[in-house]
């Protein structure tokens, strides 16, 4: 274990990086990279927000996805992606959501404000192009 401390402080050393504080052997993220993230208050975290928007909510279709939104009282757009087991086992889910999460991340800006928007992918998500991916979305979100 402590060989292995050795090791790593010694690698650090090498390449020029400062040591870490014990017990957070890998560097963190830096500011300018968490300003980036996917904030909390653009997302819609609990059941009941996402009810309400399939209860007062409207729809629209595309061939890759269907969203679900509503407005909201908020000077911001929030979004919740709901991804059904049929389209495959967790690792493809997850890469779904994973994709879908930077589409809305890298394009917020572009997106109508004061909006409640829950994202379904259809099958063809898993294995479209990620510009197919983006432009789809666009495309649905900017007639809001």
């Amino acid at each position: 274990m402590a060989a292995e401390c050795w090791r790593r402080a010694a690698r650090r050393d090498a390449i020029g990086l400062p040591p870490t504080k014990a017990g957070n052997p890998l560097p963190t993220a830096s500011s300018s990279a968490r300003g980036n993230l996917f904030p909390r208050e653009a997302r819609l975290v609990r059941r009941g927000e996402f009810d309400a928007v399939y209860r007062a909510g409207k729809r629209r279709s595309s061939s890759h996805y269907t969203v679900f939104f509503r407005a909201n009282e908020l000077p911001q757009s929030r979004f919740g992606f709901s991804i059904k087991k049929a389209l495959g086992g967790a690792v493809v889910r997850n890469r779904i959501r994973r994709r879908l999460r930077e589409v809305v991340r890298c394009h917020r800006l572009e997106i109508p404000a004061g909006w409640d928007i829950v994202i379904h992918p259809k099958g063809t998500a898993a294995r479209a192009p990620f510009l197919a991916l983006t432009t789809d979305l666009l495309r649905l979100l900017k007639g809001l």
